[in-house]
């Protein structure tokens, strides 16, 4: 006789049988949002912009639940050039493999104590593990004046831009024909 076990899914529950080997048995589609709290991340704190919204798929394969989630939300990021916050939208897709048996030899399987999987933590988790090192609002965005700090996507300044290396400095004069 095989054992049932309980798969949740935020407020979703689903009841599947163990395949048994080279067997895949489709367990449920589900859809939910959550709310995801204010995080940090390279010293910022980023707020969610919107709900999460997260499609799936749960099924079983010999001993492990495999989940394939589609994943949407929006993120309030700011502009490492410019400093503006701006909406930064999330959308991506993921498969993972879960087993309760602890002796699995497979590394890309996730080791779950119990019967019961809450994919939120996990679904955080790769929210912020797609987020860029380089947040930009705009592939063209000018930034900041290095001398005024003048947001140079909404105005332009009058400061003089030239960046001279102070080490040819020197150099520069000769060439201008000025004393040393």
């Amino acid at each position: 006789m095989q054992e049932n076990k309980i798969v949740k899914v935020q407020n979703l529950s689903c009841i599947f049988d163990k395949g048994t080997e080279n067997e895949t048995i489709a367990i449920n589609d589900f859809s939910y949002e959550f709310d995801m709290k204010k995080f940090h991340f390279e010293g910022e704190v980023v707020e969610p912009a919107s709900k999460v919204l997260v499609d799936g798929t749960v099924y079983s394969k010999e001993k492990e639940i495999v989940v394939k989630l589609h994943v949407k939300t929006e993120l309030k990021l700011c502009c490492s050039r410019c400093l503006d916050t701006f909406i930064y939208p999330i959308d991506f897709e993921i498969e993972e493999r879960f087993t309760n048996v602890d002796e699995s030899l497979d590394d890309d399987v996730i080791f779950v104590k119990g019967d019961e999987l809450d994919i939120t933590d996990f679904v955080e988790r790769e929210i912020i593990s797609t987020l860029p090192i380089k947040k930009l609002c705009s592939n063209e965005c000018k930034g900041l004046c290095h001398k005024c700090g003048k947001n140079l996507n909404i105005d332009s300044c009058t400061c003089d831009n030239e960046d001279i290396d102070v080490r040819l400095a020197g150099l520069k004069a000769l060439l201008e024909n000025k004393e040393v």
